[in-house]
């Protein structure tokens, strides 16, 4: 079947005599043809959002959040999670919006807080999850008065690109806008006079960069970005339930999550009876399925970069004689790897100091919270982590002695709009999602009425 993409500007439908083709990570067929922006479409863009700005900005939040309710190899099931969180995203803006707050009223004044809108905010967006991601920073400046230019990863621009076609028969042309563009267009968007302001989601090292670039003309920055997120669970625990809660947490969607649980410290008392549980769990619910009509949440690695790496690092292991338990072979066609478990790795391995992102996990041992803490708190384990104990206080203060920006106690690793969403340390900077991510999207104004 072929389709036709396009980027977006002004309102308008936007073809390239430059195009790449995406991969299917399954079968490594080439996909459609999809067009190249150019740096300088992104200046028309960028003129195009700032004309558009000075009217919608002027629009009442009502306003918006009624046009905000209209509107990657992975499995069937993987892709209506993915379109029905997008959704939900719209939803609770819609809902949950910022409003004008009075701090102080006394007989002298009244001080009142109003948020005003940004400007042109950037929006460059990874390619694990494309759809919930990029529309999470265009909804959140959509409904700050902001207008946005949405740049997806090379790797997955067309469900973004789609959905941003759909959108332009409710918004105003220039209101949001989406290019598909190759490593000139996203250091050029962060070094563009008229963006107000970035937000990134992507790697620690790319991330210091967008920083660095955005330092020069300071603009507003918020930083997604790496999270090697440790799991602890006590010695208290239903041995075989969190052996499956963990596994999710481990495995959903290939194990390409940024919250993912990415390491597992595990009592010693049970760590034994915790590994036998843990492997028979991966071998029960996670499998390599081919068709993608499937409802499996196991999947490929999204691109060949991705794949080459996490196949790196299962080599490390078999390299240094760690204990694989369980997976470790990767596919001839397609970007497939293995489940894979690897039993306590040496605390300075590869696996367990870096971020893996993908379909193999250690699983460690300890006798002494103190130091599983210390093990857990890397620097970069700062975006999430999970508790796994019977006592809730114990787990509670477990949780707080994490640093890590969102903690979930007895249960996998699941994001709610609700809850601001942020790294601590080298996991970012700034945060999304909740009312106070928004803020991140508007200047904050203080009004003060004196009273005569």
């Amino acid at each position: 079947m072929t389709y036709t993409f396009y980027n977006i500007i002004n309102g308008e439908k936007r073809s390239s005599a430059k195009v790449e083709r995406g991969i299917d990570p399954r079968t490594e067929e080439e996909l459609w043809d999809c067009p190249v922006a150019s740096v300088e479409e992104l200046d028309e863009a960028v003129a195009a959002a700032q004309k558009a700005f000075v009217t919608w900005s002027r629009t009442t939040v009502q306003e918006r959040r009624e046009i905000i309710r209209l509107e990657t190899g992975k499995s069937a099931l993987m892709s209506n999670i993915e379109v029905t969180n997008t959704c939900g995203q719209c939803t609770f803006y819609a809902d949950n919006y910022l409003e004008d707050e009075t701090v102080l009223d006394d007989d002298t004044v009244k001080i009142v807080h109003t948020h005003v809108p940004l400007g042109v905010v950037g929006a460059i967006a990874p390619w694990n999850f494309p759809l919930i991601l990029s529309n999470l920073k265009a909804v959140s400046s959509l409904i700050t008065g902001n207008c946005v230019i949405v740049k997806p990863s090379p790797f997955t621009p067309y469900a973004t690109l789609k959905a941003t076609e759909l959108c332009q028969s409710v918004l105003p042309p220039g209101v949001l806008q989406c290019l598909n563009g190759g490593d000139d267009l996203g250091p050029a968007m962060t070094a563009h006079p008229g963006i107000a302001k970035i937000t990134f989601t992507g790697t620690i090292a790319t991330g210091k960069r967008v920083m660095a670039s955005c330092a020069k003309s300071l603009k507003r920055l918020t930083l997604e970005l790496a999270g090697n997120d440790a799991a602890i669970v006590c010695d208290d625990v239903d041995v075989a339930a969190v052996a499956g809660q963990t596994a999710g947490g481990a495995f959903f969607n290939g194990g390409q999550v940024c919250v993912a649980t990415k390491r597992i410290y595990v009592h010693e008392s049970i760590y034994d009876a915790f590994l036998e549980a843990y492997v028979a769990a991966v071998k029960s619910n996670f499998k390599i399925t081919e068709d993608a009509s499937q409802m499996t949440v196991f999947v490929p690695l999204s691109n060949k970069p991705q794949f080459e790496t996490v196949k790196g690092i299962v080599e490390d292991c078999k390299k240094n004689n760690y204990n694989i338990v369980a997976g470790g072979n990767a596919s001839e066609k397609g970007y497939w790897i293995e489940p894979t478990v690897v039993s306590k790795p040496p605390e300075d391995s590869l696996l367990v100091q870096e971020e893996q992102f993908g379909p193999i996990i250690p699983i460690l041992s300890y006798s002494d919270i103190d130091d599983a803490l210390r093990r857990a708190n890397l620097s970069n384990a700062g975006l999430g982590a999970t508790v796994y104990s019977k006592d809730l206080k114990r787990a509670e203060d477990i949780a707080r002695r994490l640093e890590a920006g969102s903690v979930w106690i007895n249960g996998p690793e699941k994001l709610n709009p609700a809850g601001y969403f942020s790294g601590l340390k080298d996991s970012g900077f700034g945060g999304e999602m909740g009312k106070q991510g928004l803020l991140s999207y508007s200047y904050t104004k203080t009004l003060h009425f004196n009273k005569v």
